[in-house]
């Protein structure tokens, strides 16, 4: 990486037992800074590496803890860097590894204490006291190395579940802090092209849509999503919910086609007692209920045109008004909706209102069909078999059943290869392996 002019590091004096975390992921920063703080440690935070790198300059800290994925530098260029402009700090990876020797050892111990707890969700942050014996090795990190049973009992699947790679919320400050020289635009580039942890596979098609959800998730642009039934949309939306400012607030799902066309106004915007038979208490909708947060409007091409025209109010004005209430609300919404359908062609027809959605699709996604990467059948294979093996031992797949699934159609999708795979795990019985004989695809559709 060429020297960047807003990375110069005027001589300053280490601030003790002070600590900067330079993570895109509010959670995990607000995690590891709960238990740090509880560890009588100054805690700072920075969204990415221009923020980091212009708090350090500000006042010196005695260690930076690294996240694996910053999204506006590549994480080793920022660690090299970093550690030639201010090597007395001591430089800590996500994954419990130092970038350099620096740092006292009861202090190195600490940090990796807060790393390692970090990654447990039922801890008290704020009453924890700091390892007495032993050095903590690697915790689960960005890149999932599992860690070894500590003290407080064995390994837990979630963590290796769960791992930290490429959470990407907004960065926090960015617009009033300074930017990344734009010799370093090409590796932000490269970065925002790696696929994210909800999807698997390597397909070019697959990794344009992770590409598209990190560019649009710290924003509060509205989304569609288009895609063929059983091709991930949920998993998008929730995708774009986890990398967003609002990641910390309701996420609410609700299937337009799953609810009756009478019960689905009121679903979407609530209703006081006595608006209709049978409303015998009030009720607050789906929409009020995220507020703050995400509302995810799944199958949004089966909503009635009638319905059509108050959500489209409610999108333009950010105010709803509860069915039999006189008075309207404000409620502050990210809005993404899904469909099978191709919208713009119902548009034309008067199937669906044009206005909404130039609303709803500011920002496109479209997730593709199984049989458009193919490529990824035998990590999702894996994925799943995998996921199945949680419950019971884990099964192989022989390779004759690998290439007859791989002439099958999927007009499913990947929802179809689930069931799939799970029918085939059945009929395998005891069996350590799935044959071909096991591979049913049911009754085809016509």
């Amino acid at each position: 990486m060429q020297s960047c002019p807003a990375f110069s590091a005027p001589f300053q004096r280490i601030q003790p037992r002070t600590a900067l975390l330079a993570s895109a992921d509010g959670s995990f920063r607000q995690k590891l800074s709960d238990i740090l703080t509880g560890l009588r440690w100054q805690v700072r935070e920075a969204g990415g590496a221009a923020d980091a790198w212009h708090q350090a300059q500000s006042a010196l800290p005695e260690a930076v803890i690294v996240d694996s994925w910053l999204p506006d530098l590549d994480c080793g260029e920022f660690l090299r860097e970093f550690q030639t402009s201010f090597p007395e700090v001591a430089l800590l990876r996500s994954d419990g590894s130092f970038a350099n020797g620096r740092g006292r050892a009861t202090h190195k111990q600490e940090l990796l204490f807060a790393l390692q707890r970090s990654q447990t969700s039922d801890c008290d942050a704020r009453n924890l006291a700091p390892a007495t014996s032993g050095i903590l090795v690697k915790a689960p990190g960005l890149d999932g190395v599992p860690r070894p049973a500590t003290d407080d009992g064995p390994q837990s699947n979630r963590h290796m579940e769960n791992t930290r790679e490429d959470q990407v919320p907004h960065l926090s400050g960015a617009i009033s802090r300074p930017r990344l020289d734009p010799t370093c635009s090409e590796k932000v580039r490269l970065a925002v092209c790696e696929r994210l942890p909800e999807f698997v596979g390597e397909a070019p098609c697959m990794l344009e849509v992770s590409r598209r959800i990190r560019l649009v998730a710290p924003r509060s642009t509205s989304v569609l999503i288009e895609g063929p039934t059983g091709s991930g949309k949920e998993l998008v939306a929730e995708a774009l919910h986890r990398l967003s400012t609002r990641s910390r607030k309701p996420f609410v799902a609700i299937n337009c086609a799953a609810i009756p066309e009478t019960l689905l106004e009121a679903e979407l915007f609530g209703h006081t007692r006595g608006a209709f038979t049978g409303a015998v208490q009030g009720r607050v909708g789906r929409i009020e209920a995220a507020d703050g947060g995400t509302l995810f409007l799944d199958e949004i091409g089966e909503m009635p045109l009638a319905l059509q025209a108050k959500l489209l109010r409610f999108v333009e004005s950010g105010e709803l008004q509860r069915i039999g209430d006189n008075e309207t609300v404000k409620v502050d919404v990210r809005v993404v909706a899904a469909t099978h359908r191709p919208l713009a062609q119902h548009t034309v027809t008067g199937a669906f209102r044009a206005d909404l959605y130039y609303r709803l699709a500011v920002f496109l996604i479209r997730t593709p069909a199984l049989v458009d990467h193919l490529e990824d059948l035998p990590d999702l294979v894996r994925h799943f078999l995998a996921h199945m093996g949680r419950q019971s031992p884990i099964k192989n797949i022989a390779p004759a059943a690998l290439e007859k699934m791989r002439a099958h159609s999927w007009p499913g999708n990947v929802r179809e290869l689930e069931h799939v795979l799970e029918r085939a795990a059945i009929l395998a019985g005891d069996a350590s392996e799935i044959s071909e004989d096991e591979i049913d695809f049911g009754v085809a559709i016509a």
